[in-house]
């Protein structure tokens, strides 16, 4: 007799936070798999598709407003992948501007990438999934309007890309790769100056806030990997 089979939708909600990109997960207290962490999400409605599954039960989990971007990026079919019932999974990634901090249930925090406790089931590598679709489409379209806040020093957004990527980024030739996309305009407005006080930063902003694919063949790569579009 065949196994009875469910969809679920999960999502992988990436923010930088405290310099370090992480992931928004909250811990099981039933088996299998208790006291693992999961990504939020669940079981598709037979009312629903797999977007609106995901935006309903992700406003359930956390402040949805905050997510300022969502997209699928796989699906995730071993039979085995949970035990039991056959449940398929459709994987979201999800990202949060760095200003923001939505609220989340007592259950749930954020625990950065490179340091992630033992997952439920194959959550891992939906995070995996979620972090090279990010780095992928930070390359190629302006998504990183939807990591940074409103308005933004280049410094404060170097530290941004650098922490996604997972690379040194230059600020300089950052500022070029943008401005020459015309992803970036100045505000005219300069940050407030630091401890060290010294010259006052430009702010800047994204000049669109939908995503926009650039250079379909750019890839920002760390310096001495030989890309035409390297950000060293």
């Amino acid at each position: 007799m065949a196994r009875p089979t469910e969809h679920e939708v999960l999502a992988a909600v990436l923010q930088i936070r405290e310099g370090a990109l992480q992931v928004l997960a909250w811990q099981r207290a039933r088996p299998p798999d208790s006291g693992r962490w999961a990504l939020p999400g669940g079981r598709l409605r037979d009312d629903e598709d797999v977007e609106r599954s995901v935006l309903r039960q992700l406003a359930e989990k956390v402040d949805v407003r905050e997510v300022t971007h969502i997209e699928q990026i796989a699906v995730f079919s071993d039979p085995d992948r949970v035990p039991g019932t056959r449940r398929v999974a459709t994987a979201f990634l999800g990202l949060v501007p760095s200003d923001a901090d939505p609220v989340v249930p007592a259950d749930t925090t954020w625990h950065p990438l490179a340091a992630l406790p033992p997952t439920a089931f194959d959550h891992a590598a939906i995070v995996d999934a979620a972090h090279e679709r990010l780095r992928a489409k930070l390359s190629y379209t302006n998504l990183g309007f939807a990591l940074a806040p409103r308005e933004f020093t280049i410094s404060a957004l170097r530290e941004l890309y650098a922490a996604a990527l997972g690379h040194p980024v230059s600020a300089t030739n950052l500022q070029r790769v943008l401005t020459r996309r015309r992803l970036l305009e100045p505000t005219g407005e300069v940050a407030p100056p630091g401890p060290a006080g010294g010259r006052p930063a430009a702010l800047f902003r994204f000049t669109d806030h939908s995503l926009l694919v650039t250079d379909a063949f750019a890839v920002l790569r760390p310096p001495g990997e030989g890309s035409r579009v390297a950000v060293p």
